[in-house]
């Protein structure tokens, strides 16, 4: 705590919870690293390979062959996947009657406003967070994550940005690392990753005991300052260096990771990140169409990545987005 000690509480408490909520999740990622490579090559053993992305040239000087200290960093909503995996994840929640119509109702108000305020407002957030996580409380882990597969053959597989899938091969085919790095639940981004081939995910950890939800967050959710620290913490336990690594984000909330890489993209950016990306001249690709662009999607839930395991997701998608 004494390197935060010239902040004032409110702000070291707030720092505190985002070095927690980026450590939890750096620990959640390397654990399942392993699990997941077993599990895709049992799937690839029964399905046969996933279908290879669309081929596109990667964007010099990335990614660099064999520099085993570099690695990707990928935001998921609007930058990997069309709209919010929260949003999608909700819907797959709602048609399994994880909730009542009355609630869908309610969040999708206070997701309306924040479209329309652009700010995220504390009240809402923590309203959003406390709903989710009552929700998640006492379901166990393993029927999430089974939920949770079912989930996105259903509503995500679709809806991937190619562009940004073949930008993600490009550093794996170079042997680099590359992780999804999100503030929905950490069980949820993990799922994406190892159906797209990916090495692992960083994302929202929710407490669980005895492999059932308590209801409570490690930390806070993976949003913002908290991506950073994920970043950074998964970054040491690798062995990787920062400043050969590259970092993929739509979102302006973003700029703590992206600003932390030597390598930093601004992909389908919304206006805010365009802006600071242009002025720094860091990279942009926009794989969308038209000036539709700049309203496609559902904003990333900032609070509401607070939702714990994968249920949470379901409010927390009608709350807010990153």
């Amino acid at each position: 705590m004494a390197a935060f000690a010239w902040l004032t509480p409110r702000r070291r408490s707030a720092t505190a919870r985002s070095v927690l909520a980026g450590e939890a999740s750096a620990e959640a990622a390397r654990k399942s690293e392993q699990g997941a490579l077993l599990v895709a090559q049992e799937t690839e053993d029964v399905q046969g390979a996933p279908e290879a992305p669309p081929q596109e040239p990667a964007i010099p000087p990335f990614p660099v062959a064999g520099d085993e200290k570099a690695a990707a960093f990928f935001d998921l909503d609007n930058t990997v996947m069309q709209g919010a995996a929260l949003f999608h994840f909700g819907r797959g929640l709602y048609k399994r009657q994880f909730f009542q119509r009355r609630e869908l109702a309610r969040f999708a108000w206070q997701q309306a406003w924040f479209r329309i305020a652009g700010v995220e407002d504390p009240e809402h957030m923590q309203d959003a967070r406390d709903s989710a996580l009552s929700i998640v409380k006492g379901r166990r882990v393993a029927e999430l994550t089974s939920i949770g597969e079912e989930i996105y053959d259903e509503y995500m597989a679709g809806r991937i940005w190619p562009g940004t899938r073949a930008l993600a091969q490009a550093h794996l085919d170079a042997g680099q690392k590359v992780w999804l790095v999100t503030a929905a639940p950490v069980e949820t981004a993990t799922i994406i990753a190892r159906r797209l081939g990916l090495t692992g995910a960083l994302g929202t950890v929710a407490e669980s005991v005895g492999g059932v939800y308590t209801g409570r967050l490690v930390g806070e959710p993976l949003h913002g300052p908290a991506k950073a620290e994920a970043v950074r913490a998964l970054a040491s336990g690798e062995g990787l260096e920062l400043d050969r690594c590259a970092a993929y984000s739509d979102s302006y909330n973003d700029i703590p990771m992206l600003s932390l890489v030597g390598h930093p993209y601004a992909i389908n950016p919304d206006a805010k990140l365009r802006k600071y990306a242009r002025e720094r001249d860091w990279r942009l690709r926009d794989y969308r169409t038209g000036r539709k662009a700049a309203r496609v999607g559902i904003p990333a839930a900032a609070g509401v990545g607070a939702v714990a395991g994968g249920t949470a997701a379901a409010i927390a998608l009608h709350r807010r987005r990153h």
